[in-house]
């Protein structure tokens, strides 16, 4: 249960090394689905063993299984003394902002959501930006076919990928038609991976040749329905190209593992500072993967265009809306 791990984490916190760690006890929050979630959370981890393997500063860690957990942990590792604390989703913003007035003198950094206070760095991604860029390869891969995109919980957040995506696909060819889709208006779209299939197939019916998921679980039904009927799929946050090498063109990054890696470095040299930062394809906050899962697939051309754009992107000489200023997709 809950407790008892809880019981085992914060012994760990006081067993740490006390040498170059002396100032630091850093603790990483896994949300629902756990650190191994092809996803936010595995991304995170990715960066917190980096920084681990980097520094030989070890950290804390826990998964949460259900929402009641949020706040529970966020307290017990503040009364710990654990710093600085990090946590991942817009989920964890209401929990945090209560917690993070408790403990003053820690510091709590929260990606992907925002929790404004004196103690907090809130990171944020331009996921438009990289959305924009997959829009382009599913363009050049679907020729004269439509293209689909799949959400999850159908909100402004969601929606912000389905804008960036549509535009770097007409950005390519500029009459495509996109077909988007939502999985419901609860949490629960999220996670039902049958319905990701069911939509998936729907879209396909329809003529659709490639399908963005931004979906969270439910994105997997979505992979599973393109590798059976043929198609290709685009995986989100972190780099899903491997669970079904030929049917995955590209994955659209978040990384996550940057944002936590820089975070903990920061909390480590004393740079630390809080606020909100909000990083897109000119940090490297953002971007899309080619490997050898779907090296096949990516033609020079489409490379290439997609490179040019990236560098435009960063330079700011290509401008892409954000679906999140207006709550609109009018570009």
């Amino acid at each position: 249960m809950f407790g008892k791990r809880v019981c085992v984490v914060l012994t760990l916190l006081f067993t740490a090394s006390l040498a170059d760690s002396a100032q630091i006890n850093p603790a990483i929050i896994f949300d629902i689905g756990g650190k191994f979630d092809q996803a936010l959370n595995q991304s995170m981890f990715d960066g917190a063993e980096k920084f681990k393997a980097d520094t030989g500063i070890n950290y804390v860690e826990v998964e949460i299984t259900d929402d009641e957990q949020r706040e529970q942990t966020l307290r017990s590792l503040g009364q710990s003394g654990a710093n600085p604390i990090i946590s991942v989703g817009f989920a964890q913003a209401s929990p945090l902002e209560l917690v993070a007035q408790e403990f003053p003198g820690t510091r709590f950094i929260l990606i992907n959501g925002v929790v404004d206070l004196p103690n907090v760095r809130s990171i944020l991604f331009k996921e438009y930006e990289a959305s924009f860029l997959v829009g382009m390869l599913a363009a050049f891969a679907a020729e004269d076919k439509p293209i689909g995109f799949i959400g999850g919980m159908d909100i402004p957040y969601t929606r912000r990928f389905a804008c960036g995506y549509e535009q770097g696909a007409k950005h390519v060819r500029h009459d495509i038609s996109v077909i988007t889709d939502m999985a419901g208006k609860t949490p629960t779209a999220w996670s039902d991976p049958k319905r990701g299939g069911e939509l998936a197939q729907y879209q396909f019916e329809q003529g659709v040749e490639v399908v963005f998921a931004v979906a969270g679980g439910t994105g997997l039904g979505v992979y599973q329905q393109a590798q059976a009927s043929g198609k290709l799929a685009i995986g989100v946050d972190s780099n899903q190209n491997s669970l079904h090498p030929g049917t995955m063109l590209s994955s659209m990054l978040k990384r996550i593992d940057t944002a936590t890696y820089i975070g903990l470095q920061d909390a480590t040299s004393d740079t630390w500072l809080p606020g909100i930062q909000v990083i897109g394809l000119a940090e490297e906050g953002v971007g899309w993967a080619l490997d050898e899962h779907n090296a096949t697939l990516i033609s020079d051309d489409m490379k290439q265009a997609v490179e040019l754009a990236t560098e435009k992107i960063a330079a700011g000489a290509l401008r892409i809306h954000d679906y999140m200023l207006n709550n609109s997709c009018d570009y």
